[in-house]
C-alpha cells in the first residue's frame, strides 16, 4: 500500500483514512472534496460519515484535487479544516455582555471569496464588532487565505458558523438585536440610528443578500452611488456601514 500523507498545507487533510479518522475526531471540517468518479472502497464509507455528521460533500474534478494537494497521495479525497476554530453565537453575546456593551454583529449571507470575508474580519475587529456570523453552506470558512487577509484579526474575532442564517436573525431580533441590511434600496446608511444591539447583515458578492434573509432584517440600508457602477465590493461596503455604526457609538 502506498504511503498516505495526512496534511499537505494550513488546512487540508489528504488521503482515505486521515479524512477517515479526521471526521471520527469531531473536528470542525468545512468540507470533503472527492474526486469525480471516485466510488469504490473507503470512499463509501467516507461519504456516509460525511451525511451522519452533516459535513458538505463536494465532487471536485481529479486535476484540481492534484493541483490542491500538489506531491500528496490523495487517493481521491482531502477534507478542508478551519484553520482558526469557531465560537458560538452565545460566545458572541457573551463576549458583547462582558465589555457591558450592546452586541454590534456581522452576518455574512453566502461569502464566497476568501479575500472579502478575511477584509470584513480585519474591518469588524478594527470596528469593534463583537463577532461574525457565516453560514455553513453556500459560504467560504475560516481557510488559509481568509486568516492571511485578516492581517491577525481572526485571533481576536469570533466567528460563528451556523446551519441557517434566517432562524440566528429571528433569535436574535428575540434578544432585541436590530438588524440591518445592507443592499442597494434602503434608506441612506449615514442618517440611520444604529444605537442600541445591531447586527449589520452583508450579502453575496454577485446576488447580494438573499430574498428570505433580507425579509427578516429590520431596516435595509445603502450608499449612495455616484459613478456609473452599481455596486461595491461587499468588504468595501461592509466596512463603510460598520465605521459608521462605530462612529454612533462613540458618539462623534
Amino acid at each position: 500500500m502506498p504511503k498516505q500523507d495526512s496534511k499537505t498545507n494550513d488546512n487540508l487533510v489528504v488521503g482515505r483514512n486521515a479524512v477517515i479518522e479526521l471526521i471520527k475526531s469531531g473536528r470542525d471540517i468545512e468540507s470533503v472534496m472527492i474526486a469525480k468518479g471516485e466510488c469504490e472502497g473507503s470512499i463509501n464509507k467516507i461519504i456516509s460519515l460525511c451525511k451522519e455528521n452533516k459535513i458538505v460533500i463536494k465532487t471536485v474534478d481529479r486535476k484540481k484535487l492534484d493541483f490542491m494537494c500538489s506531491s500528496a497521495n490523495h487517493q481521491g479525497v482531502a477534507a478542508n479544516v478551519p484553520v482558526h476554530d469557531y465560537s458560538t453565537v452565545d460566545d458572541i453575546l457573551e463576549y458583547a455582555k462582558s465589555k457591558n456593551e450592546p452586541p454590534f454583529i456581522i452576518i455574512c449571507d453566502e461569502i464566497e471569496d476568501s479575500h472579502n470575508l478575511g477584509a470584513i474580519i480585519r474591518s469588524a475587529e478594527a470596528s469593534g464588532a463583537h463577532g461574525v456570523i457565516i453560514p455553513k453552506r453556500r459560504s467560504v470558512g475560516l481557510n488559509f487565505v481568509v486568516a492571511k487577509t485578516s492581517c491577525g484579526a481572526l485571533e481576536y474575532m469570533r466567528v460563528a458558523r451556523v446551519v441557517n442564517i434566517a432562524s440566528v436573525i429571528d433569535e436574535l431580533k428575540k434578544k432585541n438585536i436590530w438588524v440591518y441590511c445592507a443592499d442597494m434600496d434602503g434608506q441612506p446608511w449615514c442618517k440611520t440610528d444604529f444605537s442600541g444591539g445591531c447586527a449589520l447583515v452583508v450579502g453575496n458578492e454577485g446576488s447580494g443578500v438573499g430574498r428570505l434573509v433580507k425579509e427578516k432584517c429590520d431596516v435595509t440600508v445603502s450608499l449612495p452611488m455616484r459613478g456609473k457602477i452599481s455596486s461595491l465590493n461587499a468588504s468595501v461596503a461592509a466596512g463603510i456601514i460598520m465605521y459608521e455604526v462605530a462612529r454612533q457609538r462613540l458618539g462623534l
